[in-house]
């Protein structure tokens, strides 16, 4: 009875704390109540299962779990389902906590929760939480400051899933430090792509590949390798990349892919808006958690039709009448990756902070290919703490100086680079995660 009501309580305080936050702070709240919730109950997490009816999903991995947690929402909702999720991507401890004290009463319940969680916290999450799937994006070199080693990352990944024995696991089969998640377990749903092609203007990453060697130290050999180290893969010793439950051809488009599911001999066709290769990785993760699922083909097509990105992932917006691109970058690969659909037409801002959400340490732009931009044919404004930083790096990847602008404030770069009178002239912003955030913020 105390932990109940002690419950609660709780649950009254941070909707009153957000209440608070609100009135008098410009602050969009995506933690402060799960601050305030956890810090006057810690176990507050354990009693919040029994809010969801049917299934609880979480989705992790270094690039990606945004978009696919959305778009896997978005398919449960279009289904007819309630669901529960973090959709600000605030993904530690204090988000989570957030969005189910904000959202939860004692007479509300959800059919599902579908909650992003960062790579270094899922192991902590799944302390207080079980899951019935676990959805596993890919693994690449991320804000080494913060996370260590790709090694370092796996462990924790792999130590959060053997707590949580029941755990239904959806990986990337074309990603090999993915793949070893399944490794002798029984329940596992692996998805991939068999070919991909470009019906656009493309050019090979420079990004390095993440992975050069088996788990058994020997180099993991590739008969097609897609970007970084994701594709087909074998080892002498026996491991290579298995067989797909939902494996898939696309092409990709200058702003639209198209994907051909197969899944034991069915044939499923479906289009998606969002643009690049790495989007079509989401894609197919949420495409294979709704067919596994049994949702049909037309609800699957109809949301991702409604789809509408998330703050920042591929976000469309109007600045100042000049139709604006958002799209973070945070990573070697996933920035080069972004970097492939950059339009070269447009005027281009890339906003980088070192602040802790960021990551302190700045090296991966050198490991970014930001080579694609050298041929832009207007500005290319750089802001925000690192503005500096990244003038030098678009210098060394070849830009003219004269087509580099250093502008720190963020707001004035883009005022800037939405300041021609010819409003369909395009704009490209890419934003490292607080620069992101301070974009959210502002009025243009």
């Amino acid at each position: 009875m105390y932990k109940f009501i002690k419950f609660y309580l709780a649950l009254a305080i941070a909707k009153a704390a957000y209440l608070g936050i609100k009135l008098f702070s410009n602050s969009s709240g995506t933690s402060f109540a799960g601050k305030t919730v956890l810090k006057f109950y810690p176990e507050f997490l354990e009693n919040c299962g029994r809010f969801i009816k049917e299934k609880s999903i979480t989705v992790t991995g270094t690039n990606g779990k945004t978009t696919t947690s959305g778009l896997i929402s978005h398919i449960l909702e279009v289904s007819g389902k309630s669901v529960i999720h973090n959709l600000k991507g605030a993904n530690m401890l204090t988000g989570v906590a957030n969005v189910f004290a904000l959202n939860i009463s004692p007479f509300k319940k959800f059919d599902f929760s579908v909650i992003e969680s960062d790579e270094a916290y899922l192991n902590k999450l799944y302390d207080y939480m079980k899951s019935d799937y676990l959805v596993v994006t890919n693994l690449f070199r991320d804000q080494l400051d913060r996370y260590g080693e790709l090694s370092t990352t796996a462990a924790l990944i792999q130590k959060a899933i053997d707590k949580n024995t029941e755990l239904t696991l959806i990986l990337n089969a074309d990603d090999p430090l993915v793949t070893n998640f399944g490794y002798n377990r029984g329940n596992v749903i692996f998805y991939g792509f068999e070919n991909v092609s470009f019906e656009c203007e493309h050019e090979g990453s420079g990004a390095p590949a993440e992975v050069y060697n088996c788990i058994c130290g020997k180099p993991l050999k590739y008969s097609k390798q897609f970007f970084a180290q994701q594709g087909h893969y074998e080892c002498t010793c026996g491991f290579k990349r298995p067989k797909c439950t939902y494996s898939a051809d696309v092409k990709v488009y200058k702003d639209h892919s198209v994907l051909q599911v197969t899944h034991n001999g069915s044939i499923y066709n479906f289009t998606t808006r969002l643009v690049g290769l790495y989007n079509a990785y989401n894609v197919i993760a949420a495409i294979s958690f709704g067919l596994a699922n049994e949702i049909s083909e037309d609800v699957i097509q109809k949301a991702l039709d409604s789809y509408k990105s998330i703050f920042g992932r591929t976000e469309k917006r109007i600045i100042n009448g000049h139709p604006a691109l958002i799209q973070l970058i945070k990573n070697p690969t996933g920035a080069s990756e972004v970097l492939k659909t950059v339009d070269l037409n447009s005027n281009i801002v890339v906003a980088i902070n070192d602040n802790y959400a960021d990551g302190r340490d700045i090296s991966w732009l050198w490991d970014s290919d930001f080579e694609q931009l050298k041929g832009a044919q207007k500005l290319v404004i750089t802001s925000g703490v690192r503005a500096n930083d990244m003038a030098t790096r678009l210098k060394y990847a070849g830009l003219p100086q004269d087509r580099i602008v250093v502008e720190p404030s963020i707001k004035k770069a883009i005022e800037l680079a939405c300041s021609g009178k010819n409003k369909e002239e395009p704009v490209t912003i890419l934003p490292s995660y607080t620069a992101l955030l301070k974009i959210n913020k502002e009025k243009f």
